[in-house]
């Protein structure tokens, strides 16, 4: 069951099957935040999340698909994933998600953070996680050419150091709505009560 479900949220965005992933060159340069939604929508939400933060899991499970049918799909907000991890599996996860290209990231978050008691509960999470990238087309030598990269590493740990400098983002999940700074998840009607008033 998880197998057809991590390859139908994969499938989803591209089709695993007719993808030729890039060469592993020049991939600090691909370390790019998650794009949902309409670069158009009046409204940007800025998430900074952990893989390993369960508060993030809840929110992807349980909150953002009400936010994506509501907002995201009617063009009415642009929401960006920003990597801050807070331990070293949450950063080995985020690796292996940008390994897959921009495109195939938030479709990889989304496993990771529904699936997440699953690999990090695993006696090796990193196996586990790798287990998980190999179902969503990678191979195994491109998640450790993509681990082994310093600045691929170096490019998600400035993205946090970015969240902490920009917005004096210190715990996750964090959200960025009008340019001011909300920690902790909230539910769907909590977060209208923000959205709604920024919306034309």
């Amino acid at each position: 069951m998880q197998r057809r479900r991590f390859m139908g949220l994969v499938a989803s965005t591209v089709a695993v099957s007719s993808v030729v992933l890039p060469p592993l060159v020049a991939r600090a340069a691909e370390v790019r935040e998650g794009v949902l939604g309409s670069a158009d929508a009046p409204v940007t939400i800025i998430e900074y999340f952990s893989m390993t933060c369960p508060h993030c899991a809840n929110f992807h499970k349980n909150t953002l698909p009400v936010l994506k049918e509501r907002y995201i799909d009617t063009g009415k907000l642009r929401m960006l994933l920003r990597d801050f991890p807070l331990d070293r599996y949450a950063l080995f996860a985020a690796v292996i998600a940008h390994c897959a290209g921009d495109e195939r990231y938030p479709a990889f978050v989304d496993v990771f953070l529904e699936t997440q008691q699953q690999w990090l509960g695993a006696e090796d999470p990193l196996a586990a996680l790798k287990s998980l990238g190999q179902l969503g087309g990678l191979s195994v030598e491109q998640m450790d050419a993509c681990l082994a990269d310093e600045k691929m590493i170096d490019a998600v740990l400035q993205m946090r150091l970015e969240g902490e400098q920009t917005y004096n983002v210190n715990s996750t999940p964090s959200f960025i709505i009008g340019g001011k700074l909300y920690a902790g998840n909230n539910s769907p009607e909590g977060f209208a009560q923000l959205i709604d008033p920024l919306l034309p």
